[in-house]
């Protein structure tokens, strides 16, 4: 007969969330080897959570991390929110982006033990998405944003400038996060999308009645505006969320956004 006792049960219940008979099962198979019997746990959960992976996951928490300069967005998704808010889950958000600005994309799989936990103690289809890293260019200067919701990042945005200072970068960082734009400039933007747009702004142009002479000016403007959109729309085209009466073009000044990242829930 295995050699444990109810101490043994309650501390496998501890390490891996498993319940209290699940943990006394795994410790009789495995003789009372506390290590092979978190394994067993482990394997049997994961099996478990294959069955859940088809199920949405469109909750979840950003993280957000800078490290000597190289910033990094990660992005954990959930089924709710309740998961999402959990101290454990957001922990894992803010650490998965920490070790990615310190050593690079690859340093996710570090992490995939304690993934692996929370998708057996919490029972949902836990899974990475989004994952940015930024290491700006020497002379370069980089700032970020990150929106809490209950406590839980929701939306991360990071911007590279080359001119310009920290709190330019950070203003356009707050501006991209609340506008958020689909480009930097409107030239970006793909041509058929651009065309479709056209096509339907000509055709309500003219179900509007405008005159024949009027319609390039009439749906230029209305180009103009599709550029301008928030959301969507390009970045430098957008009315700067801080003066309205200025583009953030006219905002940056002689700094130019040499690339910006945003990854929202």
């Amino acid at each position: 007969m295995a050699n444990f006792g109810a101490g043994d049960v309650k501390r496998l219940r501890d390490q891996t969330g498993a319940g209290m008979m699940d943990a006394k099962r795994a410790l009789v198979t495995s003789d009372g080897d506390f290590e092979i019997a978190a394994r067993w746990l482990r394997e049997q959960g994961l099996a478990a959570q294959e069955k859940r992976s088809g199920r949405q996951n469109a909750e979840g928490a950003v993280g957000l991390a800078v490290d000597d300069g190289v910033a990094a967005i990660v992005e954990l998704r959930s089924e709710t929110d309740f998961v999402a808010k959990s101290p454990e889950f957001t922990g894992l958000a803010d650490d998965l982006a920490a070790a990615v600005a310190a050593r690079g994309e690859e340093a996710v799989a570090e992490l995939a033990d304690r993934l692996d936990h929370l998708k057996v103690t919490l029972k949902e289809n836990l899974e990475v998405g989004r994952v940015v890293r930024v290491a700006p260019a020497e002379g370069h200067v980089l700032d970020s944003y990150l929106h809490v919701q209950n406590g839980r990042g929701i939306n991360a945005v990071v911007v590279e400038l080359a001119g310009g200072d920290r709190r330019l970068a950070h203003d356009i960082a707050v501006h991209i996060a609340f506008a958020r734009p689909r480009h930097l400039t409107r030239g970006e933007f793909p041509p058929d999308v651009v065309a479709a747009r056209r096509e339907e702004l000509e055709a309500l142009s003219r179900n509007e009645g405008k005159p024949e002479a009027a319609l390039p000016k009439v749906i230029e403007g209305r180009m103009n505006g599709f550029f301008k959109e928030a959301p969507g729309g390009a970045l430098l085209d957008q009315a700067f969320v801080k003066d309205e009466k200025q583009s953030v073009a006219q905002a940056l000044g002689g700094a130019t956004v040499v690339r910006f990242a945003q990854v929202e829930i």
